[in-house]
């Protein structure tokens, strides 16, 4: 009878200690997410016009009320926030479609696509071409090697018959230097971002030869979006849906006073490169530039395809790269009841 109620107390003390320990490890686990949501949300984003909102966010200061503490890092191309933001040295990022598909299909499809940022915005200038035919024998520039503008060329040149590297030289340079060589007449134009299409047409003479927008479904097209990781979407979503909330009322504010917001996007930057734009120029360029925050996945579906095509991917497997639902629920919340 003693050696049966031992083994009742015995087992009372290990149900005991057991569920003490197993509430010890949800707290545990509780804890840990929050210090993860206590640490510093860091942000990437470019000095383009082409990440607007991103610009207005960090000169304004509307990032930083949003999400208390969060660091802002500033990059000039896709691939080195991208290879951030797989180290975990960035947790999400302003960035264009390009290094997106390419980061979600080669470093482990754990990058994930949250929001829309701005559509359009993408030109082939030529200096005296009017015909794609007119282009034999010319040599072109676009800013990167397998960027969102380079793959945009390389499809439409063999959309026209056009062979690059026989027909057509396509040579990667950074964007002023694209500028440099279009004003010397060192090349014959370019496939570039805004605002250098415009300051090309504006300050070298040259010709919309092509805008994007013609090439694609009801003329949009996704040129920057917003990313994170998996993880990242897991630990931290409660600062994701505060930049998400800040992210909203840019877009918000571009499209309801595009003026107003044109002004402060172009203060913005000066502030991080130290030279404005002409009124001029900024207007051109926004005149093919949209605020945007729903994804298309089929927009983005066809772009890989493209990236495929020529070789710079091996698959356009996309599925899971979208996750829209912070967005989603940001979104519901301020439209009220």
């Amino acid at each position: 009878m003693r050696f049966g109620l031992l083994v009742v107390g015995v087992a009372a003390v290990c149900l005991a200690v057991g569920g003490c320990k197993k509430e010890q490890g949800g707290e545990q686990g509780a804890t840990k997410q929050g210090a993860t949501e206590q640490r510093p949300l860091r942000v990437g984003f470019f000095p383009n016009i082409t990440h607007a909102q991103a610009l207005v966010g960090n000169g304004t200061g509307a990032f930083q009320q949003a999400v208390p503490g969060i660091e802002l890092k500033m990059f000039n191309a896709g691939p080195a926030a991208m290879e951030a933001l797989s180290s975990g040295s960035l947790d999400a990022s302003y960035v264009g479609t390009g290094p997106a598909i390419n980061t979600f299909l080669k470093a482990g499809r754990e990058l994930r696509i949250i929001a829309a940022v701005v559509d359009g915005g993408a030109v082939l200038v030529t200096k005296t071409a009017r015909s794609p035919a007119e282009l034999k024998g010319k040599t072109l520039g676009t800013p990167q090697l397998g960027n969102t503008q380079d793959i945009a060329l390389r499809h439409w040149l063999g959309q026209q018959g056009l062979k690059v590297g026989q027909d057509v030289t396509v040579t990667p340079l950074s964007n002023p230097d694209i500028l440099g060589l279009f004003l010397n007449g060192k090349i014959e134009g370019a496939w570039v971002p805004e605002p250098w299409g415009a300051r090309m047409v504006a300050e070298g003479g040259g010709h919309i030869l092509v805008d994007e927008r013609d090439l694609w479904p009801q003329r949009r097209f996704h040129t920057t979006v917003l990313v994170t990781t998996a993880k990242t979407l897991k630990e931290r979503p409660e600062q994701l849906k505060k930049l998400l909330r800040a992210h909203v009322e840019l877009t918000r504010q571009w499209q309801q006073q595009p003026d107003a917001f044109l002004s402060r996007v172009n203060e913005a930057f000066g502030k991080v490169t130290g030279h404005p734009i002409s009124e001029p120029i900024l207007k051109d360029s926004f005149s093919r530039l949209e605020p945007a925050l729903e994804v298309m996945p089929e927009q983005l579906q066809q772009a890989a395809q493209h990236a495929q095509q020529l070789g710079f991917i091996s698959s356009s497997d996309l599925s899971g790269m979208v996750d829209t639902s912070l967005l989603k629920e940001v979104m519901g919340q301020d439209a009220g009841p």
